[in-house]
């Protein structure tokens, strides 16, 4: 039977975040090993996100907005906003340094946040590629209307469709939009499935699931169904046989490269960012 993960509220940067995922009953879905809810926030003139130059390593970070936008700057020199229904896929391989603000026009006006940040770990052979960076704008995603379902498929293959993004391990993270009494069918019955209700209701298996919920689907749950017209995050992928550590921003197989990575940040040994290095978060 479906079951649902309990988030704990946390403080990032003056955001209020929902976390998931890494969870006690289940640490990763697929390659999934992080999933932020972050607000809906409301922000007067002024305020808004700051989040300071912080470390990445063995990980993907993708970025996906509901409402407003933030602006992202990394070591390797990207400096762009997202904004909503636009893909950001940051994979920090052997290290990497971001921020994510806010751009000037944004910060002086009252402006709102809403959206999802998760983490994908890198397979063990691949923990130490070199960082890179994609950002894809909406309409180059593919997408499916019928019969009153619209899905944008973010990230990975599903339906036979195929994102732009580039990733490294079976997955998928699809944006569902459907009216009341629509059947959604599971992409990869063989892979680990969670959904994430942004709005509305949805029926697993007979059982019903309200607004904000993380949904982890058993392998029996085929289907989904809209209890009422709403809008879901469906996301997973092959199940990783050996979990990997996570410290922090920190993901990695192993202990001793996680101790590497600390010393690394607390010595200044990782890459800053152009024209955002004059603050940055201390090690945790």
């Amino acid at each position: 039977m479906a079951k649902v993960l309990k988030a704990k509220e946390h403080d990032i940067g003056g955001l209020n975040v929902k976390r998931v995922l890494p969870h006690q009953e289940k640490r990763m879905v697929g390659p999934f090993v992080f999933f932020d809810q972050m607000g809906p926030n409301n922000f007067p003139a002024g305020q808004g996100i700051n989040v300071r130059p912080h470390p990445h390593i063995g990980l993907s970070t993708l970025t996906y907005l509901f409402d407003g936008s933030i602006l992202h700057r990394d070591s390797l020199g990207n400096n762009l906003e997202i904004r909503p229904g636009d893909v950001n896929w940051m994979t920090s391989g052997k290290g990497i340094t971001h921020s994510e603000r806010e751009s000037f026009e944004v910060r002086a006006n009252p402006h709102s946040i809403s959206g999802l940040q998760c983490w994908v770990a890198l397979p063990e052979a691949m923990a130490e590629i070199e960082p890179s960076f994609n950002h894809v704008k909406k309409n180059q995603l593919p997408h499916i209307t019928h019969e009153g379902v619209m899905m944008r498929l973010v990230v990975g293959e599903a339906y036979g469709l195929s994102s732009p993004v580039k990733t490294y391990s079976p997955m998928f993270y699809i944006d569902v939009v459907a009216s009341k009494g629509s059947v959604i069918k599971r992409p990869h019955p063989e892979q680990e499935t969670a959904i994430f209700t942004i709005c509305g209701e949805v029926t697993v298996n007979g059982e019903t699931f309200g607004t904000n919920e993380f949904i982890l689907l058993e392998p029996g749950d085929s289907e989904i169904t809209l209890a009422s017209d709403g809008r879901f995050i469906m996301l997973g992928g092959d199940k990783f046989e050996k979990v990997p550590f996570l410290y922090w921003n920190f993901v990695s197989f192993s202990k001793e490269r996680i101790e590497q990575a600390k010393d690394d940040w607390e010595n200044g040994r990782f890459p800053t960012i152009p024209g955002d290095d004059k603050e940055f978060i201390p090690l945790k």
